[in-house]
């Protein structure tokens, strides 16, 4: 079994259900408000323990009540937290507002994951540094994002690299990832065109894959996912038909799934075929962490 070493955010998520979005200026009713686990890293790092992965998390939370929660639900998980640091900062959160059909709108306030500087991952190096695959996203700081890369890159580490939220990224980072994981508006940006240029996701992958990376995954929300791999092979999984609760985290469910399958050694496509269905499981449910299943609710089909 392969280890993974997860390097990310951690957030409280204030989640609230809305009739609608508001529009400027306006205010409207919610429900009342419900605190969870959440963050991009933490939430992967969850869900690729929970699958049967050897998970390591690296990241900041402040000396707050939110901070013992996250730590102590990726703990629950089976994920390592000796590389989580704990810091006088506040702990991040994410503002969540989902509409009945499930769909959400989300602002961060990133706080202590702020800290999750290059110093800081020397200082812990040994929380990472020896994993067989590294798995990113970009709710830290770039230039973090960026030495991690250049670290994979001169130990021939394998580097996942989730790049949400949707940034631009130079090149030296993209040439590193195996596998680039994007969705469909955040190809879009590393593509430097607006989301309504969306074609054929064949095509999209094919020309993320110019942008140097050695295999791209591109999420289709309930039409599945694509993958092109380092040969140029194009792979299709279709998504699932269920009744959608929360999309919240399912991303993050999708991309922890993938990371334990490929640390363990199996096929990019074999890989989709259970981020898929991880990520279908989730959305049946409330919540990012507290929806993500165990492997036996987990099987390809």
């Amino acid at each position: 079994m392969g280890t993974i070493a997860v390097i990310g955010s951690a957030n409280a998520d204030l989640v609230v259900q809305v009739d609608r979005r508001p529009a400027g200026g306006e205010t409207i009713l919610g429900s009342d408000l419900v605190i969870t686990p959440g963050g991009k890293g933490a939430n992967q790092a969850v869900a690729a323990s929970l699958i049967g992965g050897d998970v390591r998390f690296v990241g900041c939370i402040g000396e707050d009540p939110y901070g013992e929660m996250l730590r102590a639900s990726l703990a629950v998980a089976g994920v390592d937290v000796s590389g989580l640091g704990r810091l006088p900062d506040a702990t991040g959160c994410a503002l969540i507002f989902i509409t009945p059909d499930g769909e959400n709108s989300i602002v961060v306030a990133p706080g202590a994951n702020g800290a999750v500087t290059p110093g800081y991952l020397r200082d812990s190096g040994r929380a990472w540094e020896s994993a067989d695959l590294v798995l990113v996203q970009l709710e830290i700081p770039l230039d973090t994002v960026e030495f991690v890369a250049a670290e994979c890159r001169s130990r021939g580490t394998r580097l996942m690299l989730n790049a949400a939220p949707a940034a631009a990224l130079p090149a030296h980072v993209l040439e590193g990832c195996d596998p680039l994981v994007v969705n469909e508006s955040e190809a879009m940006i590393l593509l430097g065109e607006l989301p309504e240029a969306w074609s054929d996701p064949e095509d999209v992958a094919r020309r993320l894959m110019g942008l140097g990376p050695r295999s791209v995954v591109i999420t289709l929300g309930a039409s599945g996912a694509v993958a092109m791999g380092p040969d140029g092979s194009v792979h299709r999984e279709p998504g699932r038909k269920v009744e959608v609760v929360d999309t919240t985290g399912a991303g993050d469910a999708f991309c922890g799934a993938l990371a334990t399958t490929l640390a363990n050694g199996s096929s990019l496509a074999e890989g989709l075929a259970t981020a898929t269905q991880m990520a279908a499981v989730s959305v049946q449910h409330p919540g990012a962490q507290s929806s993500y299943p165990k492997l036996a609710l987990v099987q390809p089909q």
